[in-house]
């Protein structure tokens, strides 16, 4: 099949067109390289640079491409820039995506896979594990443009019988996390650490968030391909871990004998959550098969020699 994944320049996404390409299927990615890096993109793949917001740009590629499936990655994912900027985040999370779901629409796509939050939708946790039926309440922005979206594509289903597939990520981690995001804490502990330079615990070291490993992310969104229909699925390991324990895995990863910098929790997060993914196991057949420690340290290896250390 030949399958579009957008921001597949990006972290988890060039993951995902790696094993998609290495299954024998075809590849399209756009990316507009703004967090993405050109050195991700498989050779093997079609590349475009350009923005999920371009209209005529975006239609032109669909047309010419004609994907069978659309693996839905791109988006603008700083918590605290969606706080700083709520319109810049709606244009990228919420516009962006109606256009690709349009393109979808118009040119027969089979399926959509959206990526959208497990750690930002659902707001400070009623109870722990998160379920797919917990409240949606998001505390950021970011949180309400990746749930709104959902939304569009249940409308597309029911209007136009799109068919998709919605994945909330837990925190995902692994080789090809940039450092300089928002998100990637076991990758900017890691090049941190190496640098010898502070790694920065916000808060008092107990907020909790679930990691998952990114080939294991990689592996639901090939499910997702055939399973799954018009459904959402939490996509974590159900275990709360610590900050100060993300830091206490990266030190000990690199045999490293320092100690981390606190300061002022940041606007916009929350301090507990974990996700059941009791329904991806069961509808999808999906499980977590890497540890948290196993995979902190392939992290820690791969930027111990991306950095020459």
């Amino acid at each position: 099949m030949k399958i579009l994944v957008t921001g597949g320049a990006g972290f988890i996404a060039s993951h995902v067109a790696d094993r998609l390409i290495a299954d024998g299927h075809e590849v399209v990615i756009i990316d507009n390289l703004a967090t993405g890096n050109r050195e991700n993109v498989n050779p093997r793949a079609t590349f475009y640079e350009t923005d999920v917001t371009d209209k005529k740009g975006l239609a032109e590629i669909f047309a010419k491409e004609k994907p069978d499936i659309v693996d839905h990655h791109a988006a603008q994912i700083d918590v605290r820039r969606s706080v700083r900027e709520p319109a810049f985040d709606a244009s990228v999370n919420i516009l962006g995506s109606i256009n690709i779901i349009d393109n979808c629409v118009r040119h027969g796509v089979k399926k959509m896979i959206y990526i959208s939050s497990g750690g930002a939708i659902y707001g400070e946790p009623e109870y722990i594990p998160v379920d797919e039926k917990h409240p949606v309440i998001p505390m950021c922005q970011y949180g309400i443009s990746k749930h709104t979206v959902e939304h569009y594509l249940e409308l597309a289903h029911a209007l136009d019988g799109l068919t998709y597939t919605v994945l909330r990520y837990a925190n995902v981690y692994g080789p090809r996390q940039d450092p300089r995001g928002e998100a990637g804490v076991v990758g900017i502990f890691s090049e941190n650490i190496l640098n010898g330079l502070d790694c920065v615990i916000f808060g008092d070291g107990s907020k909790t968030r679930d990691y998952v490993y990114v080939d294991d992310v990689v592996e639901a969104n090939v499910i997702a391909m055939e399973k799954g229909d018009n459904e959402a699925f939490n996509i974590g390991h159900g275990v709360e871990t610590t900050d100060f324990e993300v830091f206490d895995a990266v030190r000990k990863a690199l045999n490293a004998d320092v100690e981390p910098k606190y300061e002022d929790k940041r606007k916009g997060e929350i301090d507990r959550i974990c996700l059941s993914a009791d329904k991806a196991k069961a509808v999808l057949g999906w499980e977590p098969k890497v540890g948290f420690e196993e995979g902190v340290e392939h992290a820690a290896a791969f930027y111990r020699k991306k950095l020459g250390k």
